[in-house]
């Protein structure tokens, strides 16, 4: 019987926020919805993240029009997924469950089918709320755990800890980490579990190993998501499907590559080669791109590449003899586990189609590129860019004192200011935390959730005052304020999904609603 893959296409979410800051438009939306509804995508993701915050922050778009204007246009042949961030639901924060409940079902009668949720820290206690609410309002629920690395002790590290008798700390984000993560999601309730690498840092090996693993542990059918940061995503994403995952996330063409992952064309050659069904109209693909090449263009002040790919349709171009002999080494290394082979042969495959280079820094970094240049650009507001590499080098330490948490938004930003706060510190011979950043300090409180490693209580009480932990309690939660607009009459949020947008971007969402209510009112004087 033969291999059926699912795709679920994250353009129009994860993929315009990876490549474009998350700056495209309603009416650009629009144009490339007619082309999806036939395509065959198992899923679209279209929502969350990003998306809500940026829509009113820089669009002055509605939110919530949007997932409903998409939902209208796609019809019920093809689901809509939403990222959720466990308890911090598409904000920062956390919230409690009066808040998510609403959120949930508001979001699933506006059209989503699928909600992915994860938790920055991997804390399986800040998703059940989201999990819960989502299964009761009729969605599939989506458990991602979120791929991280160990950090990498340099070499001075290593002799200064052996002569002074102190042990580095052992590998915390091993493969049964993650599955046991996995199974406690999948106990409470998973309808698909997803392993998720956000940052474009895990392997081919890696990959291989963990969706071996999950395919016979689990019962869930396994989705994959990964970006081409680092010069991984292609090769991890072939690695995970010679392996059996059921699910991959792919980009079109146009909208691929880079920061973002993969794209779908290419994935439907390797399909083809090994036989596996897709089912996808790839006719129908090439409609959209040919829009998205028109988009892009557009976007071009916010494109985080230098260059287009070249075009290639799948269906109607020919790829030279040694190029599709690439396709098949590729197939073949995957299937051998040499990884060091597989990464030629994709690398060479993304070459020839003039995708961006591997980015080397978040390689070696081993950081988000997002966490990179929030460093760069506080040390620049501070006057002190030249402590970059200084800065650089504190990651791991200030890591591993907070508890080794994942580099997922929003602990990454929260890891970033730290960072620069320290740093400087440093540089005016102060001690590394002499102003610890109020984040920093929620985190060491526990009030982000369980680390994987748990934190010093003499840490503790320097950081925050207190030796004990104190996860996020929501009973000191108070509702945002929604005050009147005096000289229309009105309140600022005048039902429940306004409500929502106002507790979850507090400024952003009383400036833009506050506007469409002016806007309105003037339209009809």
């Amino acid at each position: 019987m033969a291999h059926k893959l699912s795709i679920r296409d994250v353009t129009l979410r994860d993929g315009q926020q990876s490549s474009f800051a998350t700056r495209m438009s309603q009416q650009q939306i629009d144009r490339v919805l007619p082309f999806y509804r036939n395509v065959g995508f198992y899923a679209m993701e279209v929502w969350g993240g990003a998306v809500p915050d940026i829509s009113m922050r820089y669009l002055n778009e509605d939110p919530w029009m949007r997932l409903e204007k998409i939902r209208a246009a796609i019809g019920n042949d093809t689901k809509l997924a939403a990222l959720c961030r466990g308890r911090d639901l598409f904000g920062y924060n956390p919230y409690p469950d009066a808040v998510v409940k609403s959120l949930c079902r508001n979001t699933i009668e506006s059209g989503i089918n699928i909600m992915r949720i994860f938790d920055a820290m991997n804390d399986v206690d800040n998703m059940k709320s989201a999990i819960k609410y989502t299964d009761r309002y009729g969605a599939m629920v989506d458990c991602a755990v979120c791929y991280a690395i160990d950090p990498h002790h340099s070499a001075l590290e290593r002799i200064e800890a052996a002569l002074h008798g102190h042990s580095l700390h052992k590998p915390v984000f091993t493969n049964d980490y993650f599955l046991t993560k996995a199974q406690q999601m999948e106990h409470i309730t998973a309808d698909i579990i997803t392993l998720e690498d956000a940052n474009g840092l895990i392997t081919p090996k890696r990959t291989a190993e963990l969706v071996r693993l999950f395919k016979k542990e689990l019962k869930a059918p396994i989705d994959f998501h990964t970006r081409c940061t680092a010069g991984y995503g292609l090769a991890s994403m072939l690695s995970a499907i010679v392996n059996g995952v059921d699910i991959v996330d792919t980009n079109i063409w146009y909208f691929a590559g880079g920061c973002s992952a993969p794209a779908i064309e290419l994935i439907y050659v390797f399909c083809k080669k090994m036989g596996i069904e897709l089912e996808i109209d790839m006719e129908a693909v090439a409609r959209i791109n040919a829009e998205l090449f028109k988009i892009r263009k557009e976007l071009k002040g916010y494109d985080s590449a230098t260059c287009l790919p070249n075009p290639f349709d799948p269906l109607t171009d020919k790829l030279p003899t040694e190029i599709d002999r690439f396709f098949n080494d590729a197939i073949e290394a995957a299937r051998k586990d040499k990884e060091e082979d597989l990464l030629l042969f994709c690398h060479a495959i993304e070459e020839y189609f003039n995708f961006p280079d591997p980015n080397e820094l978040v390689q070696k970094s081993q950081i988000p590129l997002g966490m990179y240049n929030q460093i760069v650009s506080q040390l620049k507001q501070q006057g002190h860019p030249e402590l970059l590499e200084k800065a650089m080098l504190l990651i791991p330490r200030i890591r591993m004192d907070a508890g080794l948490p994942p580099l997922v938004t929003p602990i990454s930003k929260v890891i970033a200011s730290q960072v620069v706060a320290s740093a400087l510190s440093e540089m005016n011979g102060e001690p590394l935390y002499r102003k610890p950043v109020y984040p920093f300090v929620a985190l060491v409180r526990g009030e982000y959730g369980k680390t994987p490693l748990p934190i010093d209580p003499e840490f503790r009480l320097q950081i925050t005052g207190d030796r004990e932990e104190c996860f996020y309690d929501p009973t000191d939660y108070e509702m945002e304020e929604n005050p009147m607009i005096e000289e229309l009459g009105v309140l600022v949020a005048e039902n429940e999904k306004e409500v929502l947008l106002l507790e979850l971007f507090p400024m952003v969402a009383r400036n833009f609603l506050t506007k469409r209510k002016k806007e309105k009112h003037q339209a009809m004087m």
